[in-house]
């Protein structure tokens, strides 16, 4: 079933998630359902507050890179209580946009080109991979989101600067939006 999103503004983008002590039905659902959202949102990532949940729990598709393109795959992941490893020295600059800020995108922002990551999947299984590249950045992303992080946290001073206003005019169109819908 598709859920439906949150965005910015919404005080549950800014909480930090809970652990999921053991994977019930409820839990596989959810992911389902995070999985279907993701995709008719035609997003590559979807962390649980996004949908209104607190669990510590992502889902995103893998993005290949070739010759400086990337393509997204069709290979779904599932991190469920992610925790990051350890994170490369080495940066890297590029672009981001986020479901929950319908919109907007923003040129270079920096972050760690390789990670290790470890998490536990749908049969509780643990797993840790190292990845890199855009992969990297989505799990990074993604896993922002259940710390309460959005990508605009990320921005440099100059970069916040620059999307301040158009910051300001996604959240009243959501607002307007959402208040249509109450009515």
């Amino acid at each position: 079933m598709q859920l439906d999103l949150r965005y910015i503004g919404d005080s549950i983008l800014r909480e930090k998630t809970k652990e999921v002590d053991v994977i019930t039905d409820e839990i596989r659902i959810l992911v389902r359902d995070m999985i279907e959202t993701m995709h008719a949102k035609n997003g590559i990532g979807l962390a649980a507050p996004q949908i209104g949940s607190l669990h510590r729990i992502f889902v995103c598709l893998v993005v290949e890179e070739t010759e400086g393109q990337r393509f997204k795959t069709e290979t779904q992941r599932v991190y469920i209580n992610p925790k990051i490893e350890s994170v490369s020295e080495e940066m890297v600059g590029m672009n981001e946009g986020c479901l929950s800020i319908p919109g907007l995108y923003v040129d270079h922002i920096m972050r760690p080109k390789t990670i290790t990551v470890s998490s536990i999947d749908l049969e509780g299984n643990k797993i840790v991979e190292t990845i890199t590249g855009w992969h990297a950045r989505v799990v990074l992303h993604e896993n922002d989101h259940l710390n309460g992080v959005l990508f605009i946290d990320r921005l440099q001073p100059k970069q916040k600067k620059m999307v301040e206003e158009e910051v300001k005019k996604i959240k009243k169109k959501i607002e307007k939006k959402q208040s249509r819908i109450r009515h």
